[in-house]
């Protein structure tokens, strides 16, 4: 497999400057819209902020969302867009940023994103929220992200703080170690033992919360294959995982499909927020 082309000249499609210029454009107003708070710090670093799109009607959960971009550019502030509709159902939205590569490792950049689950439970006890499920998604590599988080928050010694009710990944790399062949590792800079060692798939804990796992159709082989392997781990260790492939979607209108309800995503999301719900009652 040409690894370069499975992740990155595959992967574009024409269309990525003008949909994401528009993407930029309906992130622009979401963020001038409510009572939305923005960049809230988490840590030290700049770039540890959370925006905070607070639930429309009667609050039903939380979610966090963190960013695609290889795990070395873009920011929240491009992805916005997907906040109004997920707080029109109800949900805390908050969007979270990270360091990025090569200003830190990969390892530095798991363990600076860390304390974003904690920051909103104290945020929104402080803004007099009422206790909700909290889930974790991602997208590209803010889906491995996620998953970082979710298997945290599992681990024994995990603070009831950190915890995480549900975790949903979007065209995730959840193994980075074919991206040592790319030109992606420039940034990444990852040896062979680092790339295994950021491998979650290998990693998924008895016990994990509700997992859903969605990729574009028309991605390459090799993000359908990765979300494949995670799916299969966490379906092994949970008893809730699916699996949703989105017809005609690519990696960038798999998000566009999701905000306005194509291509199964309704019925996906709404079962896996049940099983969320569930767990987090139980």
């Amino acid at each position: 497999m040409n690894l370069q082309h499975a992740y990155l000249e595959g992967q574009g499609r024409p269309h990525f400057p003008e949909l994401l210029g528009r993407y930029q454009q309906w992130s622009d107003a979401a963020a001038t819209a409510g009572d939305v708070q923005l960049d809230l710090a988490y840590g030290a670093h700049p770039r540890q902020r959370i925006d905070h799109f607070p639930a429309q009607g009667p609050a039903t959960g939380v979610l966090l969302y963190l960013h695609a971009g290889y795990w070395q550019s873009r920011d929240k502030a491009q992805f916005r867009f997907i906040a109004p509709p997920l707080q029109q159902r109800g949900l805390h939205v908050c969007l979270v940023n990270y360091p990025l590569c090569p200003e830190v490792s990969l390892a530095e950049l798991v363990q600076a994103v860390r304390p974003c689950v904690a920051a909103v439970r104290r945020h929104l006890r402080a803004q007099a929220v009422a206790p909700l499920p909290l889930a974790v998604a991602g997208h590209s590599a803010g889906a491995h992200l996620a998953v970082e988080l979710a298997l945290a928050a599992a681990a024994p010694q995990a603070a009831a703080d950190d915890g995480v009710a549900g975790v949903l990944g979007i065209s995730g790399v959840y193994d980075p170690q074919p991206l040592l062949e790319t030109t992606l590792n420039d940034k990444l800079r990852l040896d062979p033992a680092a790339a295994r060692a950021a491998d979650v798939v290998a990693r998924v804990l008895a016990g994990s919360t509700p997992g859903l796992w969605v990729v574009g159709g028309a991605e390459t082989p090799a993000f359908l294959a990765q979300n494949a392997r995670m799916h299969a781990a966490w379906q092994a260790a949970h008893p809730w995982s699916r699996s949703l492939e989105v017809p005609q979607a690519d990696h960038f209108t798999v998000l566009q499909d999701w905000c306005e309800g194509r291509g199964g995503w309704p019925a996906a999301f709404d079962a896996w927020w049940h099983a969320v719900a569930a767990g987090a009652a139980a």
